[in-house]
């Protein structure tokens, strides 16, 4: 997407995941189509959405988001889209989905930021209920940052349950309201942070959701340069463990978003995102 040199976002990271997840039998890795407009529409300000599409947006808003426009912004950013909503479609069919990107959850209703353009699980749950269907989600964020625009899009919605695991003191600064936050602080290791997940998980099956999306970042790892907390590789594998495992008995459609990851080395990143999927393989087979 054309990114600066000296560029922080480690846009490798997603050809190298592929990398590391072709070859294994248990996956079907498909290219995504580009957007569905009308779902993103439905998601966000239409003039925004405009504005973007065209490359008319001012430079601050350009700057919120942190990537420099280009046609291939759009081009990437559609693809991102359509990925959540192919994963949802398969979900829908047959009870799991997933997107090797994806989770872009700072973006709300007329603004991008963090690097998130659009917030595909708004954009996926309209177009669930453009064709009538999951009435009730439940938004399952265990990225290191705040949700911030998923809780501001979803605040007013009773049929929307946002949950964010996060950094107190990481990006963003000014913090939304999510239906459930759980703020840990610097250095925060696997121990706390299971323990907490296994005290919480209980509402999300107890809201009793029609959908459930995952959006299963890896940037808490204690390698992640953005990151703050200390979770190990067995942490993380563990975490995705106990949430599909709880969704898998709960049998409603999952689907599974990359979310973000920023270690150094990036091979740090890459190893725990492909655990997610393949944890995914293993749980719904």
């Amino acid at each position: 997407m054309g990114l600066p040199p000296d560029h922080r976002f480690p846009a490798r990271k997603y050809r190298m995941l592929r990398d590391a997840l072709t070859g294994d039998p248990r996956f079907e890795i498909l290219p995504s189509p580009l957007g569905n407009v009308e779902a993103i529409c439905e998601a966000h300000d239409a003039e925004y959405v405009h504005q973007f599409m065209q490359g008319e947006l001012s430079p601050a808003a350009v700057r919120r988001i942190g990537f420099p426009w280009s046609p291939a912004l759009v081009l990437r950013t559609l693809a991102s889209v359509s990925g959540a909503l192919a994963a949802t479609d398969s979900a829908q069919e047959s009870g799991f989905g997933g997107a090797l990107m994806g989770g872009t959850y700072h973006a709300a209703w007329g603004e991008g930021s963090g690097y998130c353009v659009f917030n595909d699980i708004a954009v996926s749950i309209a177009g669930l209920r453009m064709r009538g269907w999951g009435w009730r989600v439940a938004v399952i964020d265990l990225d290191v940052h705040q949700g911030d625009g998923t809780a501001l899009l979803f605040a007013e919605d009773p049929d929307v349950l946002t949950l964010s695991f996060h950094g107190q003191n990481n990006f963003p600064f000014r913090k939304q309201a999510s239906k459930i936050d759980v703020a840990f602080g610097d250095g925060t290791g696997d121990e706390e942070y299971l323990a907490k997940l296994d005290e919480v998980l209980p509402r999300v099956w107890a809201f009793r959701p029609d959908f459930v999306f995952y959006q299963s970042g890896v940037d808490g790892l204690r390698e992640d340069k953005l990151g703050k907390l200390a979770l190990t590789q067995v942490g993380l594998e563990e975490r995705d463990r106990r949430v599909m495992t709880a969704a898998r008995s709960y049998g409603k459609p999952f689907v599974l978003l990359l979310g973000g990851g920023y270690a150094e080395p990036i091979e740090a990143t890459v190893r725990a995102n492909a655990n997610t999927y393949r944890m995914a393989a293993s749980v719904w087979g």
